[in-house]
């Protein structure tokens, strides 16, 4: 499974159909979500509101209920009968779990317990698994913390521990990586400055939460001129050189050139 949707998405409620169009067209890709989103009474409306879109599917993401929940099953039966084949499994714990789904689906695992951290290597081995995200909120909660950040911001040692344990199972199995989300709609700097660290650990994309945050995001994960040149710049002195050599008063190697070559991808 590949992982092609670009940097920024958007979550959407499903039970709010209006905003669905303008949320897709604001963003790399939206999230239609039937999991927190959208409150237990509003559910069944929920699913029939996600059949009932006329959306391009490319585009488009489904957030079901997780696998040990009463509505799993019935969100599952709901998009059976939607051309939407991209699906994040809200709290995934058992890989297992995910052979619910076939072949014709591409899944984004969302690792937001203590469970699903310890197995994130697991559940990125899954052959219908094409990315992992991460999520602090449930995280903290579900061992029993009160907050995933400081009141500056920062996130707390724990978070940040899962935020590198999700990213470095997701490659460790050639898989995508998606940013959680940031919850201070308000706070630009602190999601710039987030969306940047994202790409710089090797993110592929960042979840939104409002569509005044997907312009930061996006202009994070755009390597800027001065950076796309300086990686043209040492990928050219490569060719005829042989292994290690030295450019503009700096050891290069393959590292470094799989760095430059990334850059030049993300253009």
């Amino acid at each position: 499974m590949t992982f092609d949707l670009g940097p920024a998405l958007l979550f959407c409620p499903a039970d709010r159909p209006e905003r669905f169009a303008g949320a897709l067209a604001k963003a790399d890709a939206v999230i239609l979500d039937l999991e927190d989103a959208v409150l237990p009474a509003a559910k069944a409306q929920a699913r029939e509101n996600l059949v009932a879109a006329e959306l391009d599917p490319a585009r488009v993401i489904v957030r079901v209920n997780d696998p040990a929940s009463v509505e799993f099953t019935a969100d599952l039966e709901a998009v059976a009968r939607t051309p939407f084949r991209n699906v994040m499994v809200a709290k995934s714990e058992d890989a297992a779990a995910l052979d619910a789904f076939d072949d014709s689906f591409s899944l984004i695992a969302l690792c937001e317990t203590a469970a699903g951290v310890l197995r994130a290597g697991a559940i990125a081995a899954h052959p219908r698994v094409a990315a992992l995200m991460w999520g602090a909120e449930d995280l903290v909660a579900s061992i029993g913390g009160t907050a995933s950040r400081f009141a500056d911001g920062r996130y707390r040692d724990v978070a940040r521990h899962a935020r590198s344990a999700v990213l470095i199972a997701a490659a460790a199995h050639g898989k995508a990586a998606v940013d959680a989300v940031h919850l201070d709609i308000d706070d630009e700097t602190g999601l710039a400055a987030e969306a940047a660290d994202a790409v710089a650990s090797g993110f592929r994309a960042t979840a939104c939460i409002h569509p005044k945050q997907v312009a930061p995001i996006r202009e994070a994960y755009r390597p800027d001129a001065a950076t796309v040149e300086g990686a043209r710049a040492v990928l050219a002195a490569a060719d005829g050189e042989r292994g290690v050599f030295r450019f503009e008063g700096r050891m290069v190697d393959e590292p470094v050139l799989r760095h430059a070559r990334a850059i030049i991808a993300g253009v």
